[in-house]
């Protein structure tokens, strides 16, 4: 059985929450965000920003590999 106070298992909980934290779901909201960025409603545009400012360490740890650039309306 797992012993859940020995070191080694506190180590690679932190190393899973942190890189949870850091590149996960960072990642999987700047691919949210490219869908849904000129089809969000108020409510939805809203929420979009509170998980930016939550996840905005790793936005700024991702933000120099990824390249998202507007993309041009057709009228």
């Amino acid at each position: 059985m797992i012993d859940l106070n020995s070191p080694q298992f506190i180590a690679l909980l932190y190393l899973v929450l942190s890189g949870l934290y850091l590149v996960v779901l960072p990642a999987a909201l700047y691919g949210y965000l490219n869908l849904r960025w000129y089809t969000a409603s108020s409510i939805e545009r809203v929420v979009m920003y509170f998980f930016v400012f939550l996840f905005f360490p790793g936005l700024l740890l991702l933000s120099p590999f990824l390249n998202l650039r507007p993309k041009r309306v057709e009228s």
